[in-house]
């Protein structure tokens, strides 16, 4: 070897041994440390890709249930009664299958609940079994939408029980929560429910409509407990992730986050 040569290499020697970077490496950066544009690691957070200004914060993990009536009769509600800062977030028959709201529940961690309608669902049945797999809850709706109050009791128990049936054929169990199709019913609606295994009758205070939200009583604001209407819309927009998008802001507003409707039922 020539002392040019030796030279060189020598340099590179003690380069390496004094735990120098390789010259196109910048000291302290790894080279993974390089993420190429568009990356995983390059992507806003979910809750800027979904259009909020900041994550929802994790509901309280201390929950209470509320009492059963001693008449036996499946309790009605359109609110929970709670100290904790949260409101519940339902959507109602199963007419919108916008498969991107799948990931915006998987993404955001939304518990959400789905009180589905089985002649409104129709042949969708798997767009809820990937919204369950990801987190939403699915409960009764009916069978096909019917309003309840002042029918029979054998007719309101076939609507309840008959959706209690195709739920579990189709998802492996058996929903305890219950919504009366346009917020109708009657005592015999309480009785059916009851007896068909139904632990509560979910109304709701707030709508989320289109727009913006409306109250069905009480003060027009979003209050904890608030049960929160989504229901399904004859036009195609704004779609279903662009609505819940606007309630999560108007949740976040009232400094408040979404809670899991049956840990408080």
């Amino acid at each position: 070897m020539t002392r040019r040569g030796w030279t060189a290499g020598a340099a590179v020697l003690l380069a390496l041994l004094a735990g120098c970077a390789p010259p196109d490496v910048p000291r302290g950066r790894s080279v993974e440390a390089g993420a190429a544009p568009g990356s995983a690691a390059t992507q806003p957070p979910p809750y800027r890709r979904w259009g909020l200004s900041a994550p929802l914060s994790a509901p309280p993990s201390q929950l209470r249930h509320p009492a059963r009536p001693a008449d036996g009769l499946a309790p009605v509600l359109d609110r929970i009664a709670t100290t904790h800062k949260v409101v519940f977030l339902t959507f109602d028959d199963g007419a919108e299958k916008d498969p991107r709201f799948v990931d915006m529940v998987r993404e955001l961690r939304l518990p959400v609940s789905m009180f589905l309608t089985d002649s409104v669902v129709g042949p969708g049945y798997g767009h809820f079994a990937r919204l369950r797999s990801v987190g939403a809850s699915v409960q009764n709706h009916t069978l096909d939408h019917a309003a309840l109050r002042g029918l029979p009791y054998a007719g309101q128990r076939a609507e309840i029980c008959g959706q209690q049936q195709k739920l579990r054929a189709r998802f492996g169990v058996r929903p305890h929560l219950f919504r009366p199709p346009y917020g109708t019913y009657d005592t015999t609606t309480r009785k059916a429910a009851a007896d068909c295994g139904i632990k509560a009758i979910v109304l709701w205070r707030a709508t989320m409509n289109a727009a913006d939200l409306t109250f069905t009583k009480g003060p027009a604001r979003l209050r904890p407990g608030d049960i929160v209407s989504v229901p399904s819309t004859e036009t195609p927009e704004p779609m279903l992730r662009e609505r819940t998008t606007r309630l999560l802001r108007r949740v976040q507003e009232a400094g408040l986050t979404v809670g899991r409707l049956e840990d408080y039922l």
